[in-house]
């Protein structure tokens, strides 16, 4: 039997956006479950933090109940980073052009303590919002599919990406980087900096969001990264 695939998606996004991937994820006969993050939230809800995403995902993973492998997009690295520490059935961590960090960093101080130019602060300096989500995260994405997926963006808190990692569980858990080599919202320099602390890399010729803008090849890759379970 396969081990399930836990899908954590990043900030600003939802487990929604996954969906073209599971199915292609279905027919390799992988079986998939999304994460919905507390720190993503539209702007009349209340909003969580990293370290309320990361007790979701280690309860998301405790309650599979048996082996499984935990990908992480963008922002959602941290939560598998923070959250999967002592996780016995997690078998592999899958990290999607995402941030891998060690103990005492941050996401804002890996991004040079300096708001990209995409980021917008809200008037209460709590929550971000995306500018020109399509040629930041969609820009190799089919026209259409990317202009839905920006409908769909939502608010992200700003104090998860202020808050400390105090665990790091890829130094105990097999560990896969993924490096989108035409991602507008995290350097190629970056990614590849980052995946020297992972097990291994792979890359794929896409932007921030393969499961979108190639959901077929992005499960194919998946498939032949994950590690081989006794």
């Amino acid at each position: 039997m396969t081990a399930p695939l836990v899908l954590v998606h990043g900030a600003w996004h939802d487990g929604a956006g996954f969906s073209m991937l599971q199915e292609e994820l279905e027919k390799l006969g992988i079986p998939s479950h999304t994460v919905e993050l507390t720190s993503v939230a539209t702007e009349d809800q209340p909003i969580g933090d990293m370290y309320r995403d990361a007790e979701l995902v280690r309860k998301t993973v405790d309650a599979i109940g048996r082996d499984c492998i935990v990908l992480g997009h963008s922002y959602g690295g941290l939560s598998l980073t923070e959250g999967l520490v002592g996780a016995k059935n997690v078998k592999g961590l899958i990290f999607l052009t995402a941030f891998v960090l060690d103990q005492g960093e941050t996401l804002f101080a890996a991004c040079g303590s300096v708001d990209p130019v995409w980021w917008r602060r809200n008037a209460e300096n709590t929550r971000l919002t995306a500018d020109t989500p399509v040629d930041v995260f969609y820009n190799t994405t089919p026209k259409e599919i990317a202009e839905k997926a920006a409908s769909r963006l939502r608010t992200q808190s700003l104090e998860a990406f202020n808050q400390p990692i105090r665990g790091v569980s890829w130094k105990e858990i097999d560990s896969t980087y993924i490096i989108c080599e035409k991602d507008n919202a995290i350097p190629l320099f970056a990614q590849e900096a980052m995946s020297q602390r992972c097990t291994r890399a792979v890359r794929i010729n896409t932007d921030h969001s393969p499961f979108l803008s190639a959901p077929k090849e992005l499960a194919e890759l998946i498939k032949r990264s994950l590690p081989t379970l006794g």
